[in-house]
């Protein structure tokens, strides 16, 4: 597996974060919860399962039935988005958290279909409307409004 570890920190330094990236990637992701939680477009680095630590103050929010986002407590910088599963271990890392984001490349896109018209990122990767991205992890789009 990856024996990559990332460290990084909030806008204020109150919240420290380690992990492993499950793949040397950014995922950006455009739904509407998303775009609110950072004022943009949240992009970030899936942690290896297992492999997420965060010292200082957090605080999370359950978004939706199945998903919760985590800021800090002190500054509200975005930490991570995680599946609220027990059978997931899934942490989506905020990518600003880290020098250079990891100096990784944006490999996908979610809820392209979503994004405003300014928002557009170059190059040649996957992108998933609403619908495409929900199937692929399982979770039906009827009443998620997002």
């Amino acid at each position: 597996m990856n024996a990559t570890t990332l460290t990084g920190h909030c806008l204020c330094g109150a919240v420290t974060v380690s992990m492993e990236p499950a793949k040397p990637e950014l995922n950006a992701c455009h739904c509407g919860m998303c775009r609110r939680w950072t004022g943009g477009v949240f992009i970030e680095i899936d942690a290896r399962p297992g492999t997420l630590k965060a010292e200082g103050p957090v605080r999370s929010f359950r978004s939706s039935d199945w998903a919760e986002r985590t800021s800090c407590a002190t500054c509200g910088s975005p930490l991570w988005y995680r599946l609220t599963d027990p059978k997931a271990d899934f942490h989506a890392v905020s990518a600003g958290l880290f020098d250079d984001a990891g100096g990784f490349p944006l490999t996908k896109e979610i809820y392209v279909d979503r994004k405003p018209g300014g928002f557009a990122f170059a190059g040649d990767h996957l992108r998933q409307t609403e619908a495409e991205f929900l199937a692929s992890i399982g979770v039906s789009a009827e009443g998620e409004g997002q």
